[in-house]
């Protein structure tokens, strides 16, 4: 039997918390009538992968980021353990936040909201008296939902030039993504590990790595950038977003957010440990430098770097980052096709309220980046884009108002 919903939201990560209980804020009738679809079928599963893979100690991202609609929620709920938000503007501990959403989702009263599927594909009806889409689930059941938001923030790797042109056949586990990496599996007891990236993934990576006896060369191809935030705090409000937002040019816009972001960055914390190392020994660090060739020799691999050195290393880690780009989102196929939209560098045009033109799709998360601004794919991006798609779901004729003015500039 095929289940009728009103709304479909795909993914279970901070972005897709925040918004149900931004939703539930808004109006609680709303609890019987919504899904949320993730394979692990809990919530934030993946977030909480990433971080103990990583072994990240705290958050980037300031207290008052966070899926409770009430900012101060988890200071309040952080009293006792003040030791647990760290300097200098109270980051949260991993455990910390992560017993905070949990709390979240007992308060709300969200445990069993998480169906435990994944969705393979997403097609609009667009024939119906009112449109709907139909989702179809990895157990070959069907939903059909009047309205879906997808909330998978997904990103596709990058992945440099060098590596797709390595003739040498090598063991999958000594070429990998930083995605891909579980440091608590790992016995690097006087391995050699090259890391490629500035980011501040590549300096948990640097920092694991030593831990477990691994000398570590970090390459990156420019400076290493130091910086508290992904993007400043100007672009969380008005400061910077005004412009940003009256900017009518989608090109233009791409590039404000590229320039806010510049590339990957890391905190003085971590910047300072990494020097710690490089002090001791365990750590080298060159810049403005990047591999030019790389060659597997049966026990090693063997490296030519842009400023003509060569090295041999055991295991190769890329710490190269993620891009948006919509045309590779397998679940927004069908409706590329449907309802074309212009796209920007890999980003689509939605209207204000986050809506794909033309349908009842929202989208969260750095696909959005054109109208949220820099800090989609964070935490505080996820709130921004609660502000702009829970009006438009909970009173449908403030956003049927400006159906047709869409997609003028927000």
């Amino acid at each position: 039997m095929t289940k009728n919903i009103d709304l479909a939201i795909v993914g279970a990560g901070p972005h897709a918390l925040t918004l149900t209980t931004h939703l539930l804020q808004k109006r609680q009738k709303i609890r019987g009538k919504f899904s949320v679809f993730d394979p692990s079928g809990m919530w934030m599963s993946r977030w909480k992968q990433q971080f103990a893979a990583l072994e990240i100690p705290h958050l980037r991202s300031p207290a008052v980021h966070h899926p409770d609609p009430n900012p101060f929620a988890l200071r309040k709920f952080a009293e006792s353990r003040s030791y647990e938000l760290f300097p200098p503007y109270d980051l949260p501990g991993t455990q910390l936040f992560e017993d905070f959403c949990q709390d979240v989702i007992r308060v709300w009263q969200l445990q069993e909201q998480v169906i435990p599927l994944a969705v393979k594909s997403i097609e609009p009806l667009p024939h119906h008296l009112r449109p709907r889409f139909c989702l179809c689930l990895q157990d070959g059941q069907e939903v059909i939902a009047r309205r879906v938001v997808l909330a998978t923030n997904s990103a596709q790797i990058q992945i440099p030039d060098w590596v797709n042109q390595i003739q040498t056949a090598y063991p999958q586990d000594r070429l990998c993504h930083s995605q891909t990496i579980d440091l608590r599996k790992l016995h690097l007891m006087g391995k050699r590990v090259l890391i490629v990236g500035g980011g501040l993934t590549s300096g948990h990576l640097a920092l694991g790595a030593t831990v477990r006896g691994a000398k570590v060369h970090l390459l990156i191809r420019r400076q290493l950038a130091q910086k508290l935030f992904d993007a400043e705090p100007g672009w969380l409000g008005p400061k910077y977003l005004k412009d940003f937002f009256a900017q009518p040019d989608w090109e233009q816009r791409f590039t404000m957010i590229q320039q806010a972001r510049n590339g990957g960055s890391m905190t003085r914390a971590i910047a300072t440990q990494l020097r710690r190392q490089v002090r001791n020994g365990n750590i080298r660090i060159d810049e403005n430098c990047q591999v030019i060739k790389a060659q597997w020799l049966g026990e090693h691999w063997h490296i030519e770097c842009s400023d003509g050195s060569q090295h041999q290393f055991d295991y190769i880690w890329l710490s190269t980052g993620t891009k948006f780009d919509v045309t590779t989102e397998l679940l927004l196929k069908d409706i590329l096709a449907a309802y074309p939209t212009p796209i920007i560098k890999g980003l689509p045009v939605l209207d204000t309220w986050l809506r794909w033109p033309g349908c009842e799709l929202s989208i969260m998360g750095g696909l959005a980046a054109l109208q949220v601004g820099p800090t989609a794919r964070n935490l505080s991006g996820a709130r921004m884009a609660c502000e702009k798609i829970v009006p438009a779901i909970v009173k449908p004729s403030v956003a049927l108002s400006h159906r047709f003015s869409g997609l003028q500039a927000s």
